[in-house]
Protein backbone atom coordinates (compact mmCIF):
# COMPACT_ATOMS: atom_id res chain seq x y z
CA UNK A 1 0.00 0.00 0.00
CA UNK A 2 1.00 3.06 -0.55
CA UNK A 3 1.08 5.41 2.38
CA UNK A 4 -0.58 8.73 1.64
CA UNK A 5 -0.58 12.60 3.26
CA UNK A 6 -2.27 15.14 2.35
CA UNK A 7 -1.83 19.20 2.32
CA UNK A 8 -4.61 21.06 1.62
CA UNK A 9 -8.15 20.16 2.74
CA UNK A 10 -10.56 21.41 -0.12
CA UNK A 11 -13.28 19.50 -1.86
CA UNK A 12 -10.62 18.62 -4.89
CA UNK A 13 -8.33 16.79 -2.31
CA UNK A 14 -11.25 14.98 -1.02
CA UNK A 15 -12.03 13.66 -4.59
CA UNK A 16 -8.52 12.70 -5.55
CA UNK A 17 -8.42 10.82 -1.60
CA UNK A 18 -12.00 8.81 -2.94
CA UNK A 19 -10.09 8.13 -6.05
CA UNK A 20 -6.81 7.10 -4.63
CA UNK A 21 -8.91 4.88 -1.81
CA UNK A 22 -10.98 3.68 -4.40
CA UNK A 23 -8.05 1.93 -6.26
CA UNK A 24 -6.75 -0.17 -3.50
CA UNK A 25 -3.44 0.90 -3.79
CA UNK A 26 -3.53 3.59 -1.66
CA UNK A 27 -3.84 4.01 2.62
CA UNK A 28 -4.66 7.66 3.85
CA UNK A 29 -1.95 8.15 6.86
CA UNK A 30 -1.66 11.80 7.41
CA UNK A 31 -3.54 15.25 7.28
CA UNK A 32 -1.88 18.78 7.55
CA UNK A 33 -3.58 21.66 7.81
CA UNK A 34 -3.42 24.96 9.25
CA UNK A 35 -5.96 24.30 11.32
CA UNK A 36 -6.51 21.25 13.31
CA UNK A 37 -10.00 21.46 13.52
CA UNK A 38 -10.18 21.53 9.80
CA UNK A 39 -7.39 18.46 9.78
CA UNK A 40 -9.70 16.37 11.77
CA UNK A 41 -12.79 17.43 10.17
CA UNK A 42 -11.15 16.14 6.68
CA UNK A 43 -9.94 13.22 8.03
CA UNK A 44 -13.34 11.65 10.02
CA UNK A 45 -14.82 10.47 6.80
CA UNK A 46 -12.23 8.10 6.27
CA UNK A 47 -10.93 6.23 8.96
CA UNK A 48 -9.25 7.03 12.69
CA UNK A 49 -5.46 5.79 11.83
CA UNK A 50 -4.62 9.30 10.71
CA UNK A 51 -2.33 11.54 12.02
CA UNK A 52 -2.97 15.21 12.17
CA UNK A 53 -0.85 17.88 12.10
CA UNK A 54 -0.40 22.05 11.88
CA UNK A 55 3.34 21.70 11.25
CA UNK A 56 5.09 20.70 8.00
CA UNK A 57 7.62 19.66 9.26
CA UNK A 58 6.74 17.10 11.29
CA UNK A 59 4.29 16.01 8.57
CA UNK A 60 7.24 15.62 6.73
CA UNK A 61 9.08 13.62 9.13
CA UNK A 62 6.53 10.85 9.54
CA UNK A 63 8.27 7.82 8.34
CA UNK A 64 5.54 5.95 7.75
CA UNK A 65 4.21 8.23 4.83
CA UNK A 66 5.75 7.99 1.40
CA UNK A 67 3.81 10.03 -0.95
CA UNK A 68 2.33 13.75 -0.14
CA UNK A 69 -0.38 15.04 -2.53
CA UNK A 70 -0.55 18.77 -2.52
CA UNK A 71 -3.60 21.00 -3.29
CA UNK A 72 -2.55 23.75 -1.40
CA UNK A 73 -2.74 27.63 -3.68
CA UNK A 74 -0.73 27.29 -6.41
CA UNK A 75 2.19 29.72 -4.95
CA UNK A 76 3.16 27.03 -1.65
CA UNK A 77 3.82 24.22 -4.12
CA UNK A 78 7.44 24.49 -5.04
CA UNK A 79 8.55 24.90 -1.41
CA UNK A 80 6.04 22.40 -0.30
CA UNK A 81 7.30 20.20 -2.71
CA UNK A 82 10.56 20.37 -2.51
CA UNK A 83 10.52 20.01 1.33
CA UNK A 84 8.66 16.72 1.11
CA UNK A 85 11.37 15.20 -1.52
CA UNK A 86 14.19 16.62 0.79
CA UNK A 87 12.39 14.41 3.18
CA UNK A 88 12.47 11.63 1.00
CA UNK A 89 8.72 11.60 0.55
CA UNK A 90 7.08 11.16 -3.44
CA UNK A 91 5.00 14.26 -4.36
CA UNK A 92 2.03 14.63 -6.74
CA UNK A 93 0.87 17.64 -6.88
CA UNK A 94 -2.31 19.71 -8.11
CA UNK A 95 -2.20 21.22 -11.35
CA UNK A 96 -0.96 23.76 -12.03
CA UNK A 97 2.25 22.10 -10.33
CA UNK A 98 4.93 24.93 -10.78
CA UNK A 99 4.18 29.19 -11.25
CA UNK A 100 7.83 29.18 -13.34
CA UNK A 101 10.35 27.01 -15.45
CA UNK A 102 13.15 27.54 -12.47
CA UNK A 103 10.76 26.05 -10.23
CA UNK A 104 10.08 23.09 -12.03
CA UNK A 105 13.11 22.41 -13.44
CA UNK A 106 14.43 22.12 -9.69
CA UNK A 107 12.03 19.57 -8.46
CA UNK A 108 12.79 17.23 -11.35
CA UNK A 109 16.29 17.36 -10.71
CA UNK A 110 15.46 17.32 -6.55
CA UNK A 111 13.05 14.38 -7.46
CA UNK A 112 15.82 12.49 -9.72
CA UNK A 113 18.54 13.64 -6.75
CA UNK A 114 16.51 11.98 -4.08
CA UNK A 115 15.57 8.55 -5.67
CA UNK A 116 11.74 9.86 -5.74
CA UNK A 117 8.66 10.84 -7.72
CA UNK A 118 7.19 13.99 -8.75
CA UNK A 119 3.83 13.55 -10.84
CA UNK A 120 1.60 16.25 -12.06
CA UNK A 121 -2.13 15.78 -11.30
CA UNK A 122 -3.19 16.75 -14.73
CA UNK A 123 -6.43 14.13 -14.92
CA UNK A 124 -7.75 14.72 -18.31
CA UNK A 125 -4.33 12.43 -19.56
CA UNK A 126 -4.30 9.78 -17.54
CA UNK A 127 -7.93 8.72 -18.69
CA UNK A 128 -8.32 5.47 -20.71
CA UNK A 129 -10.54 8.02 -23.17
CA UNK A 130 -7.46 10.30 -23.83
CA UNK A 131 -5.84 7.15 -25.03
CA UNK A 132 -8.41 5.98 -27.63
CA UNK A 133 -8.65 9.32 -28.80
CA UNK A 134 -4.85 9.34 -29.58
CA UNK A 135 -5.02 5.83 -31.25
CA UNK A 136 -7.80 7.41 -33.37
CA UNK A 137 -6.05 10.56 -34.34
CA UNK A 138 -4.50 10.34 -37.46
CA UNK A 139 -0.81 11.29 -38.85
CA UNK A 140 -0.82 14.73 -38.17
CA UNK A 141 -0.89 16.03 -42.44
CA UNK A 142 -4.24 14.82 -42.26
CA UNK A 143 -4.96 17.21 -39.11
CA UNK A 144 -6.48 20.52 -40.51
CA UNK A 145 -6.77 22.40 -37.13
CA UNK A 146 -8.59 21.86 -33.73
CA UNK A 147 -10.76 23.95 -31.44
CA UNK A 148 -10.77 23.67 -27.67
CA UNK A 149 -12.88 25.24 -25.27
CA UNK A 150 -13.16 24.91 -21.28
CA UNK A 151 -14.74 27.67 -19.43
CA UNK A 152 -16.34 27.76 -16.46
CA UNK A 153 -17.72 30.39 -14.19
CA UNK A 154 -16.10 30.73 -10.65
CA UNK A 155 -18.47 31.38 -7.39
CA UNK A 156 -15.20 33.73 -6.32
CA UNK A 157 -15.37 36.29 -9.05
CA UNK A 158 -17.99 37.15 -7.37
CA UNK A 159 -15.27 38.35 -4.30
CA UNK A 160 -13.35 40.01 -7.12
CA UNK A 161 -16.45 42.01 -8.45
CA UNK A 162 -16.51 42.90 -4.48
CA UNK A 163 -13.47 44.26 -4.38
CA UNK A 164 -11.50 41.31 -2.79
CA UNK A 165 -8.62 39.43 -4.13
CA UNK A 166 -9.37 35.51 -3.82
CA UNK A 167 -6.10 33.08 -3.96
CA UNK A 168 -7.82 32.08 -7.36
CA UNK A 169 -7.59 35.38 -8.70
CA UNK A 170 -4.80 36.46 -6.86
CA UNK A 171 -1.04 37.36 -8.64
CA UNK A 172 0.63 36.67 -5.16
CA UNK A 173 -0.67 32.88 -5.72
CA UNK A 174 -0.23 32.56 -9.05
CA UNK A 175 -3.83 32.84 -9.81
CA UNK A 176 -5.61 33.29 -13.44
CA UNK A 177 -8.07 31.59 -15.97
CA UNK A 178 -4.87 30.45 -17.69
CA UNK A 179 -3.30 28.57 -14.77
CA UNK A 180 -6.65 27.11 -13.20
CA UNK A 181 -8.51 25.87 -16.49
CA UNK A 182 -6.42 26.75 -19.59
CA UNK A 183 -3.90 23.82 -18.19
CA UNK A 184 -6.56 21.27 -19.13
CA UNK A 185 -6.27 22.14 -23.10
CA UNK A 186 -3.31 22.89 -23.42
CA UNK A 187 -2.16 19.37 -21.52
CA UNK A 188 -4.62 17.56 -24.18
CA UNK A 189 -3.03 19.95 -27.17
CA UNK A 190 0.46 18.83 -26.23
CA UNK A 191 0.04 15.24 -25.28
CA UNK A 192 -1.75 14.72 -28.46
CA UNK A 193 0.32 17.38 -31.03
CA UNK A 194 3.54 18.09 -29.13
CA UNK A 195 5.41 21.68 -28.71
CA UNK A 196 3.51 24.28 -30.90
CA UNK A 197 5.76 26.17 -33.30
CA UNK A 198 4.55 29.35 -32.15
CA UNK A 199 2.33 30.79 -29.19
CA UNK A 200 0.26 33.59 -28.87
CA UNK A 201 -2.54 34.89 -26.42
CA UNK A 202 -5.08 37.07 -26.33
CA UNK A 203 -6.55 37.76 -22.85
CA UNK A 204 -8.66 40.22 -20.56
CA UNK A 205 -7.09 41.34 -17.63
CA UNK A 206 -9.47 41.79 -13.66
CA UNK A 207 -9.17 44.03 -11.29
CA UNK A 208 -6.50 41.52 -9.39
CA UNK A 209 -4.20 41.91 -12.63
CA UNK A 210 -4.67 38.47 -13.46
CA UNK A 211 -6.51 37.04 -16.83
CA UNK A 212 -10.43 36.41 -16.44
CA UNK A 213 -11.16 34.83 -19.88
CA UNK A 214 -8.64 34.67 -22.65
CA UNK A 215 -7.85 33.16 -26.47
CA UNK A 216 -4.83 31.02 -27.25
CA UNK A 217 -3.53 30.15 -30.68
CA UNK A 218 -1.10 27.07 -31.57
CA UNK A 219 0.43 27.14 -34.35
CA UNK A 220 2.66 23.92 -35.49
CA UNK A 221 3.49 22.65 -39.03
CA UNK A 222 0.40 21.96 -40.88
CA UNK A 223 -2.19 23.74 -38.96
CA UNK A 224 -3.74 25.90 -35.86
CA UNK A 225 -4.94 24.83 -32.37
CA UNK A 226 -7.80 27.39 -30.91
CA UNK A 227 -8.11 27.02 -27.34
CA UNK A 228 -11.04 29.76 -25.69
CA UNK A 229 -10.83 29.36 -21.52
CA UNK A 230 -12.06 31.74 -18.81
CA UNK A 231 -13.16 31.71 -15.16
CA UNK A 232 -15.82 34.93 -15.68
CA UNK A 233 -18.16 33.48 -17.83
CA UNK A 234 -19.55 29.74 -19.24
CA UNK A 235 -19.46 28.15 -22.25
CA UNK A 236 -21.55 25.18 -23.83
CA UNK A 237 -19.29 24.73 -26.73
CA UNK A 238 -17.88 20.86 -27.69
CA UNK A 239 -13.94 20.86 -28.68
CA UNK A 240 -13.56 19.22 -31.94
CA UNK A 241 -10.56 18.13 -34.37
CA UNK A 242 -10.68 18.50 -37.76
CA UNK A 243 -9.34 15.69 -40.56
CA UNK A 244 -9.10 16.25 -44.12
CA UNK A 245 -12.50 13.86 -44.07
CA UNK A 246 -14.18 14.83 -41.27
CA UNK A 247 -14.51 15.96 -37.51
CA UNK A 248 -13.63 14.24 -34.32
CA UNK A 249 -16.34 16.40 -31.46
CA UNK A 250 -15.49 15.85 -27.77
CA UNK A 251 -18.20 16.27 -25.51
CA UNK A 252 -15.42 18.07 -23.19
CA UNK A 253 -11.23 18.66 -23.09
CA UNK A 254 -11.18 18.56 -19.36
CA UNK A 255 -12.13 15.04 -18.76
CA UNK A 256 -13.72 12.85 -21.99
CA UNK A 257 -17.56 11.00 -21.91
CA UNK A 258 -18.23 11.25 -24.86
CA UNK A 259 -16.21 11.49 -28.42
CA UNK A 260 -17.73 11.39 -32.20
CA UNK A 261 -16.23 11.23 -35.42
CA UNK A 262 -18.78 12.50 -38.52
CA UNK A 263 -17.36 11.01 -41.69
CA UNK A 264 -17.49 13.56 -44.41
CA UNK A 265 -16.90 10.82 -47.13
CA UNK A 266 -19.64 8.33 -45.65
CA UNK A 267 -22.03 10.87 -44.00
CA UNK A 268 -21.90 8.41 -41.11
CA UNK A 269 -21.31 8.85 -37.28
CA UNK A 270 -18.69 6.70 -35.43
CA UNK A 271 -18.93 6.89 -31.43
CA UNK A 272 -15.59 6.35 -29.71
CA UNK A 273 -15.52 3.48 -27.14
CA UNK A 274 -15.13 5.40 -24.26
CA UNK A 275 -16.29 4.89 -20.40
CA UNK A 276 -15.58 7.45 -17.95
CA UNK A 277 -15.21 6.57 -14.27
CA UNK A 278 -17.88 8.11 -11.59
CA UNK A 279 -14.53 9.64 -9.99
CA UNK A 280 -12.61 11.42 -12.81
CA UNK A 281 -9.33 10.83 -10.53
CA UNK A 282 -9.51 7.20 -10.06
CA UNK A 283 -7.33 6.62 -13.26
CA UNK A 284 -5.03 9.21 -12.55
CA UNK A 285 -4.66 7.89 -8.77
CA UNK A 286 -4.01 4.22 -10.31
CA UNK A 287 -1.59 5.16 -13.13
CA UNK A 288 0.59 7.19 -10.39
CA UNK A 289 0.15 3.76 -8.37
CA UNK A 290 1.38 1.89 -11.23
CA UNK A 291 4.28 3.66 -11.44
CA UNK A 292 5.10 3.94 -7.73
CA UNK A 293 4.45 0.30 -7.15
CA UNK A 294 6.70 -0.90 -9.95
CA UNK A 295 9.86 1.25 -10.03
CA UNK A 296 12.20 -1.65 -11.69
CA UNK A 297 9.49 -1.50 -15.16
CA UNK A 298 10.76 -0.42 -17.65
CA UNK A 299 7.36 0.60 -19.66
CA UNK A 300 6.19 2.54 -16.56
CA UNK A 301 9.73 4.13 -15.79
CA UNK A 302 9.09 5.32 -19.98
CA UNK A 303 5.76 5.91 -19.07
CA UNK A 304 6.67 8.40 -15.90
CA UNK A 305 9.72 10.31 -17.97
CA UNK A 306 7.26 10.84 -20.77
CA UNK A 307 5.05 12.82 -17.69
CA UNK A 308 7.44 14.55 -16.70
CA UNK A 309 8.96 15.91 -19.97
CA UNK A 310 5.22 16.76 -20.86
CA UNK A 311 4.93 18.87 -17.53
CA UNK A 312 8.12 20.70 -18.04
CA UNK A 313 6.77 21.47 -21.41
CA UNK A 314 2.90 22.85 -20.45
CA UNK A 315 4.50 24.46 -17.94
CA UNK A 316 7.06 26.23 -20.07
CA UNK A 317 4.25 26.95 -22.60
CA UNK A 318 1.93 28.64 -19.53
CA UNK A 319 4.56 30.91 -18.31
CA UNK A 320 5.80 32.00 -22.27
CA UNK A 321 1.92 32.80 -22.43
CA UNK A 322 1.86 34.46 -19.36
CA UNK A 323 5.10 36.69 -20.41
CA UNK A 324 3.38 37.49 -23.93
CA UNK A 325 0.39 38.74 -21.88
CA UNK A 326 1.91 40.89 -19.28
CA UNK A 327 0.84 38.57 -16.48
CA UNK A 328 3.09 38.38 -14.04
CA UNK A 329 3.26 36.27 -10.32
CA UNK A 330 5.13 37.39 -7.46
CA UNK A 331 7.22 33.85 -8.00
CA UNK A 332 8.49 35.63 -11.48
CA UNK A 333 9.89 38.65 -9.13
CA UNK A 334 11.43 35.49 -6.90
CA UNK A 335 12.95 34.15 -9.32
CA UNK A 336 14.34 37.58 -10.93
CA UNK A 337 15.58 38.28 -7.36
CA UNK A 338 17.40 34.64 -7.27
CA UNK A 339 18.98 35.31 -10.19
CA UNK A 340 20.45 39.13 -9.16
Amino acid sequence: MINLGIIGTNWITHQFVEAALATKKYDLVAVYSRSLEKAQEFGARYHKDIAYTTDLKTFFNLAHLHTVYIASPNALHFEQAKAAILAGKNVIVEKPAFSTPKEIDEIIELANLHNVYFFEAARNIHEKAFDTISDFLPLKDRIIGANFTFMKYSSRYDAVLDGLEPNIFSPKFSGGSLMDLGVYPLYATLGWFGVPNESHYFMRKIATDVDGIGTIILRYDLFDVTIQQGKIGDSFLPSEIYFDNGTLTLNGINSFEKAEFYDRNTKKRLLLPITLKENPMEEEALAFANVLNNPTDKMQGILYEEWVELARNVNQLIYDLRQKAGIRFTADQKDEEKNS
